[in-house]
């Protein structure tokens, strides 16, 4: 990884809970020029921690230990004040608004030790690392369905998508809803609560329709939700 560049953003104020997860965003904007100037705009009141740019460029915008805004409205697992208890990084993309597109090598190669890093000094646990859809499912998309999560996965970084042995528990509705909330979702909009579930752990199909895939999906994701079965070991980056 290049050089942390420090590119301060006045956005960012006191924590007041200690953090326990790193919320993963894309920018959403044209280029990387003009979410800069939004996430160091004081006008804005927003920002994050950090910025991945496509060419694997890493800027500083607020230092760890404060609180920066980047989660807006949020919940996880229990959590209402997402700002508070999460890193934030916003990964250069021009999102589904403006031609959403693949995350180049040179920026998940940047990403990875980024990633590492912060979840090693804030012991991180990998069902932590999170997308901005799954904080916010009601009104957010990013990183999307893109986003190379497998490759966190392989890493140590992230829960993987359980593909061996899935058994259809044929749960409700309602019942989903119910295991969904329990797993740490808001679920408050179901439909919506659904796709970001599938947009992380099944993005070839993002119907917002809990079907037995995604029920078999998410029973393993519980039953393993305090082993080890779901991670790889974490790999020295």
């Amino acid at each position: 990884m290049s050089e942390i560049i420090d590119c301060p953003s006045p956005n960012h104020d006191e924590r007041t809970l200690p953090v326990t997860m790193l919320v993963l965003h894309y920018t959403g904007m044209q280029d990387a020029a003009s979410a800069i100037a939004r996430l160091t705009d004081p006008e804005a009141k927003v920002s994050s921690h950090y910025l991945v740019a496509e060419d694997g460029q890493v800027l500083r915008l607020v230092p760890e230990e404060r609180r920066a805004w980047h989660a807006g409205q949020a919940f996880w697992r229990g959590i209402t004040d997402v700002n508070s208890a999460s890193v934030g990084i916003e990964i250069v993309n021009p999102g589904h608004e403006f031609g959403y597109r693949p995350f180049p090598k040179p920026q998940m190669d940047a990403l990875i030790p980024l990633i590492s890093g912060i979840t090693n000094r804030h012991a991180i646990e990998p069902a932590n690392v999170v997308g901005h859809s799954d904080v916010a499912p009601r009104r957010k998309q990013d990183p999307g369905e893109l986003f190379d999560w497998e490759l966190l996965a392989k890493l140590g970084l992230a829960l993987r998508r359980p593909r061996h042995g899935l058994a259809d528990p044929h749960w409700t509705p309602g019942g989903f809803l119910l295991a969904l909330e329990r797993f740490g979702y808001d679920v408050s909009d179901g439909p919506a609560a659904v796709t970001a579930f599938q947009r992380r752990f099944r993005p070839e199909t993002i119907d917002g329709i809990a079907d037995g895939e995604c029920r078999a999906i998410l029973l393993r994701l519980l039953l393993h939700r305090e082993g080890d079965e779901l991670l790889e070991p974490k790999k020295n980056i």
